[in-house]
């Protein structure tokens, strides 16, 4: 008698593919759910959807990796949720907050901020690191998509918080807009944080960190939003500095090598 074979959605071979991938849906499900609450005007539930979004962004690579689980289709599925999340969604929230007051410019400023990023994640997508420079890992080259969306959406973060300094700060949008935009495709090296090694006696405070930061998005959600992204900013010459530092220092190695050689 001939035996049956048990009915499988998906073949065990591939059935590792299944939670990242479904990560990756689920964030541009996020995305676009953003759009819509900023249509209705929720613009505190659409920049939390945003948040989540990046949050399962930064998780889907991980798990892929872990569970060895990566794939071609798993990376195109990425970089089109990156630029639905993070190319789309940011710019029509500011756009229905406060671009559209800016009439056609408003609009062009809308534009471009998606163009930039769209250019930026086919860029990423074709950057290949050889591997003598496994130390360029440690750096993108531009700001990311998702900290690109959260650097553009600072004004209306501010504006979402508790924090007043006297200063209207939506009137900076276009500006702020049309800057990160330029940072998204400029090859200026920002830290990826993806090689991070961390002494084991540090772990510890590592984890205290991030339940500070946890908590502190709980109930201080929109300022600890603003800081993150000001402390971002910040970060982005001193990624500079280092990257040039360690790029110098790997020259000088290989012309001490030639010269011995």
């Amino acid at each position: 008698m001939e035996e049956r074979k048990p009915f499988k959605i998906v073949s065990t071979k591939k059935s590792r593919y299944i939670l990242p991938n479904a990560l990756t849906l689920i964030g541009v499900c996020l995305g676009i759910s953003s759009i819509k609450f900023s249509l209705d005007q929720n613009y505190s539930l659409a920049v939390i959807l945003l948040l989540f979004a990046a949050l399962l962004d930064g998780l889907d690579g991980r798990v892929a990796r872990l569970i060895d689980g990566t794939s071609e289709f798993g990376k195109e599925l990425d970089s089109l949720t990156d630029f639905v999340s993070f190319g789309i969604a940011p710019a029509f929230i500011l756009y229905f907050w406060e671009l559209h007051n800016y009439g056609k410019i408003g609009w062009a400023i809308t534009l471009i901020f998606s163009v930039c990023c769209v250019l930026r994640l086919a860029r990423f997508n074709l950057t290949k690191i050889d591997e003598k420079e496994k130390w360029r890992m440690n750096f993108f080259e531009g700001v990311p998509s998702p900290a690109g969306a959260g650097l553009v959406l600072l004004p209306l973060i501010y504006e979402l918080s508790s924090f007043k300094i006297g200063f209207e700060i939506r009137n900076l949008t276009p500006y702020l807009a049309i800057f990160v935009s330029i940072l998204l495709i400029s090859k200026v090296p920002t830290f990826s944080f993806k090689k991070i090694s961390i002494p084991r006696k540090l772990t510890i405070f590592l984890f205290l960190g991030i339940g500070i930061i946890s908590i502190s998005l709980i109930f201080f959600t929109f300022e600890t939003l603003l800081v993150m992204g000001l402390v971002y900013f910040l970060l982005i010459p001193l990624g500079f500095l280092s990257y040039r530092k360690m790029n110098s220092n790997k020259i000088s190695f290989e012309d001490e090598h030639e010269d011995i050689l």
